[in-house]
């Protein structure tokens, strides 16, 4: 089911639903996906063994049949009592005190995780988020609790339950984002390579919203209780997913403002935001953009930007002024964003943050970023594709070679970065071996489909026309619901393709 679909309310379920019902595919838009995961599922209930959200309010009625369940389970066997103990003494000896930071740091593990049954990492501990790493002895004890207290089998009876939460929001998500994209002018597309998944958990902590950002990739890992959703929360780490890359091709302007990292050496926040000027920058704007959308009264706004400011987030107010005329503007943030950027004065904005008396804390961070990288920076697909779309053909096709010789990265996007350039280099022969094997290994649907795009229109130039008219038909037949695959699509179909007149890639 599309999230761009209209909303119906979810009908109630068969009196007697499946024993093991078929899982559907997870609920994508173009940008976002809403899951479930029975990883997550298993850390939970490992961790509700030992106590963990049992005294969670309000209750939650699938809460509360699961872990009954679970307790259930772990009385009957004198064996998986003993088992259990020993598990949560592991869970006593690596709380925090803090019940969300508890949940969190397993979190953090779990994404990193292949899965069951055998739940072994999927990097390096060296590259683990610290959290993470912190409880990795946890790994072998969800293993053997998986499998002694028969988790899967408890997981697939539950599945009806755990699939109704991703229709049940389906609408909320979907709103959230249409309102987002359509208050910065943005397409309603996704982004080549790039991940945002809201996994929903039952068992996990209650009121509270892990969020993510690994390298290119968001996730965030939420609690429904009571038929409420916090989308808020949703949509801070979504504002990232969709400015952190334009921060990113702004390097060297964000650099000159990297003075005011100096102002803000004693204000409460996080740390990371003293350090690197791009966080600090991207967490001002989400925070102005939030502000300027609850479309509360003036004053309320101006109250909620100065607090931003006693925060140390002082490029808020900034923002927030630039935002009024940005409304005001037919342009979308993308080709907006840069002026924005060229027009921040760093005396004037040191002299305004000079005069804010700092906060004695806080308020926590949403997204925990544990940004991925590489001894030389950024991931390498990510450079290629920053050097592709600036035309350094040669520059792009080395790092994604390295990319796909090292095998850490994603194959199928390395290959289409190489066909893109092949194209862009006019090397067709190149460009069409490369989108086929793009079009072999890659599960993703975008690229699926825009190498198809790609493939027809190398057909047509080649002037084989029954060919190319296939290649169009299989991209509509992708499975990507963006708008530009649809359009490249049926244009192809209408008329063969021609180049345009400049040697560049055709989009």
């Amino acid at each position: 089911m599309s999230l761009c679909a209209a909303q119906t309310e979810k009908p109630a379920p068969p009196a007697n639903p499946p024993a093991h019902p078929a899982a559907p595919a997870p609920t994508p838009t173009a940008k976002v996906t809403l899951d479930t995961s029975e990883t997550l599922f298993s850390f939970s209930a490992a961790l509700n063994a030992c106590g963990f959200g049992q005294d969670s309010e309000p209750a939650d009625a699938l809460r509360a049949q699961i872990h009954s369940e679970i307790q259930k389970t772990v009385a009957a066997s004198e064996k998986l009592t003993g088992f259990t103990n020993s598990m949560c003494e592991f869970y006593r000896d690596h709380q925090t005190g803090d019940t969300g930071r508890d949940y969190a740091q397993y979190v953090s593990l779990a994404l990193f995780v292949d899965g069951p049954p055998n739940f072994k990492t999927t990097l390096k501990e060296a590259e683990l988020p610290p959290d993470a790493v912190y409880v990795i002895g946890f790994l072998p004890l969800v293993a053997e609790f998986y499998s002694q207290a028969g988790l899967h089998a408890l997981w697939m009876k539950h599945r009806y339950q755990y699939n109704g939460l991703i229709e049940r929001y389906t609408g909320a998500v979907t709103k959230m984002v249409f309102d987002t994209d359509i208050y910065l002018k943005l397409a309603f597309s996704g982004y080549l390579g790039r991940q945002f998944v809201v996994y929903l958990e039952p068992l996990g902590a209650v009121g509270q919203s892990n969020a993510r950002n690994y390298g290119d990739n968001y996730y965030v890992v939420l609690t429904p209780v009571g038929g409420n959703l916090p989308t808020e929360q949703i949509r801070h780490t979504y504002l990232h997913y969709v400015l952190d890359p334009l921060a990113l091709k702004r390097f060297s302007t964000i650099q000159k403002l990297t003075p005011l990292l100096d102002v803000v050496k004693t204000a409460p926040m996080d740390e990371s935001f003293k350090e690197d000027m791009a966080l600090l920058l991207t967490e001002c704007l989400i925070r102005a953009i939030e502000i300027r959308t609850r479309k509360a009264p003036e004053a309320e706004q101006k109250a909620a930007v100065m607090a931003s400011m006693q925060e140390g987030y002082i490029l808020t107010q900034y923002f927030s002024e630039a935002l009024v005329a940005f409304e005001k503007d037919p342009a979308g943030l993308n080709n907006t964003y840069a002026d924005m950027l060229y027009a921040i004065d760093p005396g004037t904005e040191a002299k305004r943050a000079g005069n804010i008396q700092f906060a004695a804390q806080a308020s926590p961070e949403l997204v925990v970023g544990v940004r991925q990288r590489k001894a030389a920076g950024e991931p390498t697909l990510r450079l290629a594709e920053q050097k592709l779309s600036t035309g350094d053909i040669s520059g792009a096709q080395k790092l994604a070679q390295q990319a796909l010789d090292e095998k850490k990265e994603d194959t199928g996007y390395a290959l289409f970065i190489l066909a893109r350039a092949s194209s862009m280099s006019r090397d067709m022969e190149g460009a069409r071996s490369y989108f086929e094997r793009t079009l072999e290994v890659s599960k993703e649907q975008k690229l699926i489909a825009w190498s198809h795009i790609y493939l027809g229109r190398i057909y047509d130039l080649q002037e084989d026309r029954d060919s190319a008219v296939e290649q169009y038909k299989a991209a509509l037949s992708a499975g990507d619901p963006s708008a530009e695959v649809k359009n490249a699509a049926e244009k192809g179909l209408r008329q063969a393709y021609e180049p345009p007149s400049q040697p560049k890639q055709p989009q």
